[in-house]
Order: C-alpha cells, then sequence, then structure tokens
C-alpha cells in the first residue's frame, strides 16, 4: 500500500512539473509576442508589417483552440483587416507586404489583391522562402516587390485538381448512383472519369481564370498580356531570375524592405515597427506548448487548401 502511494505521489508531482513548466514556456511565448508588438505605447511615425504567411484562403480564421496546433493558414479576410487598420493609422506612414506563401484560393487572392489596390499609402512586398503563385498575386499590385536571392517564386498560372475513386470503387465493387438536374451537375465526381465536354469546359473556366491573373501581374509590373504570358507557364523561379524577368524589383531580405518602407515614407534612422498581428492569450501560447499534433492532423493541415473553390494560384511543390 505504502508503495502505490509512493507511485501517486511521484506521478502528482510529474504531472505537476510538467504543467509548471508548460506554464513557463506558455508565459514565455505570450511576453516574447506581447513585448514584440505595437501595444499603444509608442507614438510618432512608422511603419506597418502586415503578414501574408502560409496557405491563402477565404474567410476569417476559426475562433482560437488553445489545445490545437496552427494550420499554416493565411486568412484574407484577416489580411483585408489589417490592411484597413494600417491605412486609417495616422501614424503608420508606409506598409511592408511580408509575402511567404505558396498560394492558394484564387477568389481569396484577388480579395487581397483589391484590397491593396485601395491602400493609399507606399507598399513594399517582402518576400519570404516562398511567395509563388497566389503569393506573387498579392504581391503584384505593391509599389515594388523585394525577393531574397533564393526566395522560391512565380508560379503564375492556376490548377485545379480532382481526385477519381473509379477503379476503387470498381475492385472493391462500391455503386454510386448520382441523380442529377443537368448533364453538368455532378461535373467532378470523383467516383467517374470526366467526360471530353466537362474537361472543355473546365480548362474554358480555368482560361478565364488565368486571365485574371495575367491581368493584374500587367498592371502591377507595367508589362502587356503577352509579355506577361511569355514567363507565365507556371514555372517556379529564384527571386534573382524573377528580377532579370521584371518579375521583381530588388533582391533583399525584410529589414531591406523596412528601410526602403522608410524611406518612402520619410522616416530618418531606425523606423518603429507597428506589428498587425494576432498575439496568442495566456491560454493559447500554455495549450500550444503542450501540443504536438498527430500524423492524421499533419495530413489533414496539409490538405487544408483543398476546402473551397477547386481553382487555385497555387504552387504544389515540395
Amino acid at each position: 500500500m505504502k508503495n502505490r502511494k509512493t507511485w501517486y505521489w511521484i506521478i502528482g508531482l510529474a504531472v505537476v512539473g510538467l504543467l509548471v513548466c508548460g506554464g513557463f514556456v506558455g508565459l514565455g511565448l505570450w511576453a516574447a509576442g506581447r513585448l514584440g508588438s505595437d501595444d499603444g505605447l509608442a507614438f510618432g511615425p512608422g511603419i506597418a508589417i502586415v503578414r501574408v504567411e502560409g496557405v491563402i484562403l477565404p474567410g476569417e480564421a476559426p475562433p482560437p483552440n488553445p489545445f490545437a496546433g496552427a494550420a499554416g493558414v493565411a486568412y484574407s479576410q484577416q489580411i483585408i483587416d489589417d490592411l484597413e487598420q494600417a491605412n486609417e493609422n495616422e501614424d503608420v506612414v508606409a506598409i511592408v507586404l511580408f509575402v511567404d506563401s505558396p498560394g492558394g484560393s484564387a477568389f481569396a487572392s484577388d480579395e487581397v489583391a483589391l484590397k491593396l489596390n485601395e491602400v493609399d499609402k507606399p507598399i513594399i512586398a517582402a518576400m519570404g522562402s516562398v511567395a509563388a503563385s497566389g503569393g506573387y498575386y498579392v504581391s503584384a499590385p505593391t509599389d515594388e516587390i523585394w525577393a531574397a536571392p533564393q526566395t522560391l517564386t512565380c508560379s503564375i498560372g492556376v490548377i485545379s485538381q480532382f481526385p477519381n475513386f473509379e477503379g476503387f470503387a470498381e475492385e472493391y465493387g462500391i455503386t454510386f448512383i448520382t441523380i442529377k438536374s443537368g448533364k453538368y451537375k455532378d461535373i467532378g465526381n470523383p467516383f467517374r472519369e470526366f467526360t471530353g465536354e466537362e474537361r472543355e469546359l473546365m480548362e474554358a473556366i480555368t482560361e478565364d481564370i488565368f486571365s485574371d491573373f495575367v491581368a493584374v501581374v500587367a498592371k502591377g509590373r507595367s508589362m502587356t498580356d503577352q509579355e506577361v504570358r511569355e514567363i507565365a507557364d507556371g514555372r517556379i523561379c529564384t527571386g534573382k531570375q524573377a528580377l532579370e524577368m521584371g518579375l521583381v524589383d530588388q533582391l533583399g531580405h525584410l529589414p531591406d524592405a523596412i528601410e526602403r518602407a522608410a524611406e518612402l515614407g520619410g522616416i530618418e534612422g531606425e523606423p518603429r515597427i507597428i506589428e498587425y498581428r494576432r498575439e496568442p492569450s495566456f491560454f493559447e501560447a500554455f495549450g500550444a506548448s503542450l501540443y504536438r499534433p498527430s500524423p492524421l492532423e499533419e495530413l489533414q493541415q496539409l490538405l487544408h487548401y483543398h476546402n473551397g473553390s477547386p481553382f487555385m494560384y497555387l504552387y504544389t511543390g515540395p
């Protein structure tokens, strides 16, 4: 009996120790976030940083879950809200749009691009490790684009993917019966092949959405549609190659883009940085410090970009 009680004490102390350690980690993350963000105590002109990090999807971020991991998603409404705040803040003299994204939803990317066109302050796009497809789409309307020499960018094009489980269903004797009001109503049905007419219809839609991409790049980069189409074959390129093709203006990293934004905003010396990002609460940071996603959850996060419209401005490489 005494041995059992001893083990209970040991287990209890271990659990308490784990919670205390996790609490300190969570507190540290929360404090770092608070200290690293603009909390309204500073005054004077500054540079706003609006971040586009992760796969671009439409809508708003779901309510925070303190015991779930981040999905690596940039929600269009959050980006739009951040741009509005930066544009309305009298202390903000210029904006840096930090883009580290493989792209995502064509609809969501266009939402962000339209908002960028409404901003009346200098905007510099600073590309991170990846700013491809939709990541380039949202960069194109800015006043200048800065990319690191190793940034993966370009990938100008549209992609849509439709799984086909017809062979699997036949092998296991699974039959699906579809009742529809028109011959195109179940287009993309994963349990049958596309018909020739359906493929032509989807290719026409893809070309229409691709034309929008070309137009945004042509306007942003002062190029003709034909000049854009000559390089808009879906190829990925480095920042250095993008500079040679006229798709970026300068090579540099985020600090270089901030320095350039400060110059455009008339700031001398090191600029004040105003971050527009939601910092986690103490309990969210604490929960995240204990969270380790399962392989299934990681797979779900990787496939999260398939939600919504199948037409994507998305780089799907590794």
